[in-house]
């Protein structure tokens, strides 16, 4: 059976050369390995344009002009939770090209801009951020016997309703974490799971769930009287505590617990 192969300018002449010296299709197809069928088509076109060259297809025509596609982008770069239906509508009103979500989508990934989730990230305060750095700085040399000491604890809230997270914005690959790409959220509302935890050199706590909501309290009596008294009553006075500055972890009776 004759396999299909591509043909180029060069063997299509040879082809067309051939049946105009008087030999047969079949003749050919035997000869170049080559089915019956594309000679006749071939020779059926040269016979009536006289040319053999391969048409290319350019394709369906591009709905928007390259000013369209950067009015796209910069408004999508401008208002980065803009869905792909509103960029369609609003490029409709400035413009008048009707164009699809999906044709949308394909513009802005040619310049790598793509429908991601932002990221989540706790507020910080320029006072947040000087206080941390110097703390980092002043702790920077310490010794592993030095850090053995110290337990580093947080708390994370699992919100059984609340944020569904359907919320994209349009951002390119590696700035996941640039400011205008994530949402300052620290509060979450409805029913939810309290999960604590704590790490120390070498060794770690339990993970302890609580159904109920954080204060000063329920921090006092459920984590401090019964987990974190036990690693500091077997440290001794070298023992330091770490925990964030969540309201209840600021209140008095945690302070006069400590």
């Amino acid at each position: 059976m004759a396999q299909r192969k591509h043909l180029d300018d060069f063997l299509r002449g040879r082809i067309i050369g051939r049946l105009e010296c008087g030999r047969t299709q079949l003749e050919v197809s035997d000869e170049l390995g080559i089915a019956q069928s594309v000679i006749s088509r071939l020779w059926q076109r040269f016979q009536d344009d006289g040319n053999v060259s391969r048409c290319y297809s350019t394709g369906r025509p591009r709905v928007t002009t390259p000013n369209e596609d950067r009015y796209l982008a910069v408004t999508a770069k401008r208002n980065r939770r803009s869905t792909a239906s509103d960029l369609s509508r609003q490029l409709s009103s400035a413009t008048g090209t009707t164009v699809s979500s999906q044709t949308v989508y394909r513009r802005l990934g040619h310049i790598a801009l793509y429908a991601r989730r932002p990221v989540r990230c706790v507020p910080l305060t320029a006072t947040h951020c000087r206080l941390r750095l110097a703390w980092s700085r002043e702790h920077a040399l310490w010794t592993p016997q030095q850090w053995s000491c110290v337990m580093f604890s947080d708390e994370s809230r699992f919100s059984l309703q609340s944020d569904s997270r359907r919320t994209f914005i349009w951002r390119a690959p590696g700035t996941r974490y640039h400011q205008e790409n994530t949402i300052e959220r620290h509060r979450y509302g409805g029913v939810g799971w309290l999960i604590w935890g704590g790490i120390i050199f070498g060794s770690r706590t339990d993970l302890h769930v609580h159904s109920v909501t954080m204060t000063g309290h329920i921090y006092r009596d459920v984590i401090l009287e019964q987990h974190v008294r036990l690693f500091r009553g077997a440290m001794g006075a070298e023992f330091l505590f770490m925990d964030d500055n969540a309201r209840p972890h600021r209140a008095n009776i945690v302070d006069e617990c400590l």
